[in-house]
């Protein structure tokens, strides 16, 4: 069953970089007491997650935070060192946490997982949005498959 508005977010475990390298993250350490922008895409470097999606997190931020957000943050079942490197890429610098849902327990929780073994990825997440407000979901953005419209920063920027 997908998650819904009012649930709360499940436990759960990811991996970001830290100074001193890879560390865990629980998700009640990132969403307990916050207000969070979170969006999950398929695959970093992957093409509408690296031209469209993550970058417009990225250019978006200073209007989402003035809307009253603590924290933006990209999901992704990927492994960490492919998260920091797609950072790197983007020239991400602290405007969007990136975090690793490696195993895809986040994701498989919050039902929103979905099969890309026809492209050679496994399971994976589907692209969304979601706004969760000390660890209830606020607002929930899920895509229709093939599409890039009720994720992106602008819409979730509507939404404030």
């Amino acid at each position: 069953m997908t998650i819904q508005p009012g649930d709360r977010v499940p436990d759960a475990s990811f991996m970001t970089m830290g100074e001193d390298g890879p560390r865990p993250v629980t998700s009640g350490e990132l969403f307990g007491g916050k207000r969070v922008a979170l969006f999950a895409v398929p695959g970093a470097f992957t093409p509408t997650c690296s031209a469209r999606h993550l970058p417009g997190f990225k250019d978006k931020a200073a209007d989402i935070r003035g809307k009253g957000v603590d924290l933006i943050a990209c999901v992704s079942v990927n492994d960490v060192f492919v998260m920091q490197a797609w950072a790197e890429n983007q020239g991400i610098d602290g405007e969007v946490i990136m975090l690793a849902d490696g195993n895809g327990d986040f994701t498989r929780k919050l039902g929103l997982e979905m099969d890309a073994s026809k492209f050679g990825m496994g399971v994976r997440s589907q692209r969304y949005s979601m706004l969760v407000n000390d660890g209830a979901v606020e607002k929930l953005n899920v895509e229709a498959p093939g599409d890039f419209r009720v994720s992106s920063a602008e819409y979730l920027l509507g939404q404030l």
